[in-house]
């Protein structure tokens, strides 16, 4: 039985990129009659149409939203041969994609690379951020990266290499009255009656937060509910309402005051691939190893802070329903 190739591949996602078999003609720099052939050949390959050609664009049947996210995912992986292929000849330039969940892009990833910029000046980092645990595996699922940094993947087969563990912290404006407890610790039920500011829905700190309430005995109430998570330490430090986030995001100079949870609310942090890594892969993932050993995860007040290393393992951030990823 005939398969795909990666030809007609590239054209069933130049058609449903462009919308138009003639604009997409025009970029692959086919004739529109060797373009239609093409796709002719590849449904019969596949066992039924992929295109329902309208007046003014094309839609996907439903074998051809089916077979899209596997199209874009074979076109990823061989440009990412071609990329390792240029590696192993021992070139000096090149890109590495790399995909994060938003807490990592912010807290863990600026110190590694600018250290790998140092190492490896000619080699581009392409960063993709996600607001959620499953957006990301299914990303990287899809082919999207090279290398994916987030709590630990659910049902993951390929290679997966744990961080540590990402603390969390308690964010509270300087003149709250729990601000100065000698201890620098709060319970979260003595926050129960507050409003809280809140991760917005597609966010997975949103879902991770709700457990860890329901986990003390009481349901947050949001008195906002921020999409950035970097917005949310800042909300709280103005006022707006006692926050939960990552320790690592909190920034420089910080004017509202951080405590450390009661009971201690933590996630385990890794980076995992599809397949066996190539030897840059390999460098990047053991300078974040190093890097996240190394690095503070927070509460800059404290010397002894705990920092984000080999732990016992910590519950991962709660996955929400599937989202599918159809593109990068």
């Amino acid at each position: 039985m005939a398969k795909p190739t990666l030809r007609q591949l590239e054209y069933l996602v130049t058609v449903v990129d462009t919308g138009s078999f003639t604009r997409a003609a025009e970029q692959l720099h086919v004739t529109q009659p060797a373009l239609s052939h093409q796709m002719r050949v590849l449904e019969r390959t596949v066992g039924g149409p992929l295109l329902e050609r309208l007046p003014r664009s094309v839609r996907l049947t439903p074998v051809g939203r089916a077979v899209l996210p596997h199209a874009r995912a074979a076109l990823a992986e061989a440009e990412r041969l071609h990329t390792v292929a240029r590696r192993t000849a021992g070139l000096e330039e090149g890109e590495l994609e790399v995909a994060a969940v938003y807490s990592v892009s912010l807290g863990i990833l600026p110190p590694v690379l600018r250290a790998w910029r140092r190492r490896h000046p000619g080699v581009r980092i392409r960063l993709r951020e996600y607001p959620h645990a499953d957006r990301l595996q299914a990303a990287m699922a899809a082919g999207c990266a090279d290398l994916a940094i987030g709590p630990v993947p659910a049902g993951w087969e390929g290679p997966i290499r744990e961080l540590g563990v990402e603390e969390f912290t308690v964010v509270l404006p300087a003149d709250d009255p729990l601000a100065d407890r000698p201890t620098g610790r709060v319970a979260l039920t003595d926050l129960a009656d507050r409003a809280w500011v809140h991760y917005a829905p597609d966010n997975g700190l949103a879902e991770l937060f709700d457990q860890v309430c329901a986990q003390a005995g009481f349901r947050p109430q949001a008195a906002i509910r921020a999409e950035q998570t970097s917005a949310i330490p800042l909300l709280a430090a103005a006022g707006l309402g006692p926050a939960l986030v990552p320790a690592n995001i909190i920034p420089p100079h910080f004017d509202g005051v951080v405590l450390r949870p009661e009971p201690p609310v933590r996630r385990t942090l890794t980076a995992y691939t599809r397949t066996r890594p190539d030897p840059l892969t390999v460098a990047f993932a053991d300078l974040l190893a190093q890097q996240a050993h190394v690095d503070l995860v927070g509460f800059p007040a404290d010397r002894h802070a705990p920092r984000l290393g080999r732990h016992p393992r910590a519950p991962s951030e709660p996955h929400a329903a599937h989202h599918d990823v159809t593109s990068c």
